[in-house]
C-alpha cells in the first residue's frame, strides 16, 4: 500500500475526530491521582522511572489503608483500586468504582483518597461522578457566586487532606473562563496564588465524612439466616460473595428464574437440605433490597418455611431462602458465566465435591462462627416519625429516636436547615416562581427597583383552606361552604398592598358573584359530575360588553394571583413529562387528572 501523501494526511487530520469518551455511569465514581512537585526534575529517563516508583508507593499506601480500615468491609458492587495510567504524555494513577445503589461506598472511596493525600503531601486528587464535581454539590450553599457548574470542571482538588479550588484570573468578570485538565495542573505547579482553601466549603463538602472511619463499620448489617450448609460455607470463606448474590436476586429476570423451576431438589445446586442457621454480613443497602422483595418461595422450598409469619424462625428461613435462590440464579444464569466471581465459586464447589474441602460441622458453626445479629431499627421509618423530624420534634414518634438511626436524623435535619436557609436567602431565585414581581414585557419602567428589603422580608399570610378554595374556584370546582374568606393581600408591581374590605365592598362582591353564577350556570361549567370533574362548557353567551367589563374590572385584583398560580401549575405539569410530580399530585387530590403533554 502506497504511503499517504502530505495532502491526504492534511485532509485526514482536518476531518478526523476522536471517538468521544463514554460518559461516566450514574452509579460510578472515577478518581485520578497526580504527583505534582515544585522541586527540579531530573533527566527525562530518570524522571519517568522516579515517577513510576513514587506512584507504586502510593498504591502500596492505598493497600495498607484498605487493610486497616476495610478488613471486613463489603462493597456493594466494586471495590477501590488504583492502576498506573499514561495519558497525553502524563503518567498518573486512576481508578473507577461502581457502587450500585450504595452511596456510602462512594464516600468510602473519598475518605480513602483524602487519607492518601495526608500521607503523600505532593499528591493531588481529582474525584468526579456522573454529576461532575459532586463535592461542590455538597457545599453548594457556601460556594462563591462565580463558581457555577459550567465552569467548575477541573477546579476541585484534594491535597494534604484539604479541599482546594482553583480561582479564576478575575472573579469580577461577567464570564468566567473554563479550564482544561492540563491548565489546571499547570496552575497548581506555577501559580499557587490562585489556589483557594475555604474551611467552610471544606466542612460542607466533607460533611458525610465527619464520622469516618467509625461510619465504615456502620455501613454493614449482620443478620441470622437459615441456609443450606454449602451456602454457609461459601459465605464464611468469603463474605463479599453476598453482594453479587443479592444483586442477582434483586435484578432477576425470567431467564434467571428458570433454574428455580425444577421438579425436585436434586437438580438444584443448593437444595433446601441440611440447613444451618448462621450470621451473614450484608451491606445495609443489600439487606434492605433483600428484605423489601416480595418473593414467593419456590416449590422445593415451601415446606422449609415455617407457617407462622410473625416468628423469628420464619424471617430467618425466608431471608435464607432468598439468599440461596440468589446463589442459584448467579451461578445458573448464562450471562454470568464469564464473571470471575462465578468461576471462583464454582471452583470452591468442585473442591467440595471432590473431597478437597469439607463442609463445617454443627459443632464448628456453634463454637467458632459468629452469631451476631444487628438491630434493624435503621429500617424503621414511619410517616409520623418523619413528620415529627421535619417539624423539629425529634423523637416525637412512638419511641425516642424512632426515625431510623441517629445518622438518618442528622442528615434530615441538615436538609431541612439548608432548605430554610435557601428560603430566607434574598438572592435565591428560580425562573417562574415569582411572575408577578418580574418584568415579563421587558419594560424598563423601574418599578421593581423600588421594592425595599423591608417589603421583601414581609411575611405573606397563607391559609390552607383559602388556598384550596381558590384552587377549586379557578378550576370551576365548588369551594367550601364556610363563610366567605377575607380578601388576601395582592402583590402588584413588586409591592405588597393590604386590601381593606368594607360592608359596601362586601355587598358588591356578593352581587358580582351572583351575576357571574347566573351567567355561567347555563353553560354547564358549574355542573360537577360524580367524579368531581367539571363538565365542558357548551357555549358562553354574555349579556353585553358593558357588564362583562364591569365584572372584569372588579376581579382584576384577584386575576393576577390566579394567572400566576395557573402558570406555575402548568409549568410544573409540563416539566413532569407525564410522570408523577407535585403538580399532578395536587390536582389529583382535588379529583382532576391531567393528560400527558405529547407535544414535540
Amino acid at each position: 500500500m502506497a504511503p499517504m501523501s502530505e495532502e491526504d494526511l492534511a485532509w485526514f487530520k482536518s476531518t478526523f475526530r476522536p471517538i468521544p469518551r463514554p460518559q461516566l455511569p450514574d452509579d460510578a465514581i472515577e478518581y485520578s491521582l497526580y504527583l505534582i512537585s515544585s522541586s527540579p526534575t531530573p533527566a527525562s529517563a530518570d524522571a519517568a522511572a522516579l515517577l513510576r516508583t513514587r506512584l507504586q508507593e502510593v498504591q502500596r499506601s492505598a493497600s495498607e489503608i484498605g487493610k486497616n480500615l476495610l478488613k471486613d468491609y463489603i462493597w456493594q458492587r466494586e471495590g477501590f483500586g488504583l492502576q498506573i495510567t499514561k495519558q497525553n504524555d502524563r503518567t498518573f494513577l486512576q481508578g473507577r468504582t461502581s457502587f450500585g445503589d450504595s452511596i456510602e461506598d462512594e464516600w468510602v472511596v473519598v475518605y480513602i483518597l483524602r487519607e492518601l493525600t495526608r500521607k503523600h503531601k505532593d499528591l493531588w486528587v481529582r474525584v468526579v461522578d456522573s454529576d461532575g464535581e459532586f463535592l461542590l454539590i455538597e457545599a453548594a450553599a457556601s460556594l462563591p457566586a462565580w463558581l457555577e457548574p459550567a465552569v467548575a470542571d477541573n477546579r476541585v482538588w484534594i491535597n494534604c487532606g484539604r479541599l482546594i479550588i482553583i480561582n479564576p484570573k478575575n472573579e469580577k468578570k461577567k464570564v468566567i473562563e473554563k479550564i482544561s485538565l492540563e491548565e489546571s495542573l499547570k496552575i497548581i505547579l506555577e501559580d499557587p496564588d490562585r489556589l483557594m482553601h475555604s474551611t467552610r466549603i471544606e466542612e460542607e463538602a466533607f460533611y458525610r465524612l465527619r464520622k469516618y472511619p467509625k461510619q465504615i463499620e456502620e455501613n454493614l448489617h449482620r443478620a441470622l439466616v437459615t441456609v443450606p450448609r454449602k451456602v454457609a460455607y461459601l459465605l464464611h470463606q468469603k463474605p463479599a460473595y453476598i453482594s453479587p448474590v443479592v444483586e442477582a436476586f434483586y435484578i432477576r429476570d425470567p431467564i434467571a428464574l428458570r433454574s428455580l423451576k425444577t421438579k425436585g431438589p436434586d437438580s438444584l445446586l443448593f437444595p433446601p437440605n441440611d440447613l444451618v442457621t448462621v450470621s451473614v454480613q450484608f451491606t445495609r443497602v443489600g439487606y434492605a433490597q433483600l428484605k423489601s422483595q416480595d418473593f414467593p418461595a419456590p416449590a422445593t422450598w415451601k415446606h422449609k418455611i415455617p407457617s407462622s409469619h410473625d416468628s423469628e424462625t420464619y424471617f430467618q428461613a425466608e431471608t435464607g431462602m432468598k439468599i440461596s435462590c440468589g446463589f442459584e440464579m448467579l451461578l445458573s444464569d448464562p450471562q454470568n458465566q464469564d464473571k470471575p466471581i462465578v468461576r471462583e465459586i464454582k471452583l470452591l464447589l468442585e473442591d467440595i465435591d471432590t473431597g478437597d474441602e469439607t463442609l463445617p460441622t454443627d459443632e464448628e458453626i456453634k463454637k467458632e462462627w459468629s452469631h451476631q445479629q444487628d438491630d434493624e431499627q435503621w429500617m424503621d421509618i414511619s410517616y409520623e416519625d418523619l413528620d415529627s423530624e421535619l417539624k423539629g420534634r425529634a423523637g416525637g414518634g412512638s419511641k425516642p429516636g424512632a426515625f431510623g438511626d441517629r445518622s438518618a436524623q442528622e442528615n434530615l435535619q441538615r436538609i431541612v436547615a439548608r432548605f430554610e436557609e435557601f428560603l430566607n436567602d434574598d438572592s435565591a431565585n428560580f425562573e417562574g416562581v415569582d411572575l408577578l414581581g418580574s418584568d415579563t414585557d421587558d419594560d424598563d419602567d423601574g418599578e421593581d427597583d423600588d421594592l425595599s428589603s423591608d417589603d421583601e422580608d414581609q411575611d405573606l399570610p397563607f391559609n390552607e383552606e383559602e388556598f384550596s378554595n381558590m384552587m377549586k374556584e379557578m378550576m370551576a370546582m365548588p369551594s367550601g361552604s364556610g363563610p366567605q374568606a377575607r380578601p388576601r393581600p395582592a402583590r402588584t408591581s413588586g409591592k405588597v398592598e393590604e386590601i381593606e374590605s368594607s360592608d359596601d365592598e362586601h355587598s358588591k362582591i356578593e352581587e358580582i358573584s351572583r351575576q357571574m353564577e347566573a351567567e355561567l350556570r347555563p353553560t354547564g361549567i358549574l355542573d360537577i359530575d360524580p367524579r368531581g370533574a367539571a363538565k365542558q362548557p357548551k357555549s358562553v353567551k354574555g349579556k353585553g360588553k358593558q357588564q362583562q367589563q364591569e365584572i372584569g374590572d372588579d376581579l382584576d385584583d384577584d386575576r393576577s394571583i390566579n394567572v400566576n398560580l395557573a402558570n406555575n401549575l402548568l409549568e410544573s405539569l409540563q416539566s413532569q413529562g407525564g410522570m408523577p410530580g407535585p403538580g399532578s399530585n395536587l390536582l389529583g387530590m382535588m379529583g382532576m387528572k391531567m393528560p400527558r403533554d405529547d407535544r414535540k
